[in-house]
């Protein structure tokens, strides 16, 4: 089926609990399906009701296009190295999820049995892939203008603050080493617990001159990050 096909309104209804994720989106449906489809992960999908992965793909281009003309409109002085990583940090999968959570999109996501059993509803891919999903309905149903407010509305604390969050901390912590003749910091994990579905990772971090920190998270690359800022924050001192 084409993206927005037979997508009308079709007698579909958004439940009291959609019409209130949809009020905290911040934009209302004329073409409720669109919302239905972008919430359906492929667990839950059969051949009448299609699943959220093309309007994923969808999604993300639009994101990222809003994103781009953002940030070039909030400083035109900005070469394209200072806004590529700019860029980057605003449309990551991790940004995604974090505005996701924030407007408690897990709670409203169609999930087969088996999903929802191991928590697909915190887990951060199913929430990066819908909320671009998400962005790509209201675009289908609203027009850009409709998708860049509802960005833009979500994404604005983070836009604001991007210029100076932009490099992520393992890359900032590595150009430290390097500066003073170091070899790259070494990860290591130390610790996993928590069940499968949901596992927590214990990092550690270490210099070759030493100091070392430790972090844990629900994902390995999360508790790399927050334990690269510790160390770093360490060091700069």
């Amino acid at each position: 089926m084409a993206l927005g096909q037979d997508l009308g309104g079709g007698g579909v209804k958004l439940s009291g609990e959609l019409r209130a994720f949809a009020g905290r989106l911040g934009h209302a449906f004329g073409r409720p399906a669109l919302l239905v489809q972008a919430l359906t992960h492929g667990s839950i999908a059969t051949p009448h009701r299609d699943d959220n992965q093309r309007l994923e793909f969808l999604g993300d281009r639009v994101l990222g296009l809003v994103m781009a003309e953002a940030l070039l409109a909030a400083d035109p002085n900005a070469s394209e190295g200072q806004v590529a990583p700019r860029y980057n940090a605003l449309v990551r999968r991790e940004t995604c999820a974090d505005i996701a959570r924030a407007i408690d999109l897990g709670a409203v996501l169609k999930l087969g049995r088996s999903e929802m059993k191991s928590g697909g509803r915190r887990k951060e891919a199913l929430l990066a892939d819908a909320m671009e999903a998400v962005i790509a309905a209201v675009y289908l149903d609203g027009g850009f203008d409709a998708a860049r407010g509802v960005v833009l509305r979500l994404w604005a604390d983070r836009i604001g603050q991007v210029a100076t969050d932009a490099r992520d901390a393992k890359t900032a912590l590595q150009e430290w080493a390097q500066a003073r003749g170091e070899p790259p910091p070494a990860y290591v994990e130390v610790a996993r617990e928590g069940p499968d579905h949901a596992p927590v990772f214990t990092i550690e971090v270490r210099l070759a001159s030493g100091p070392a920190e430790r972090a844990a998270a629900g994902s390995k690359r999360q508790a790399e990050q927050v334990a690269a800022a510790a160390l770093l924050n360490k060091v700069s001192q």
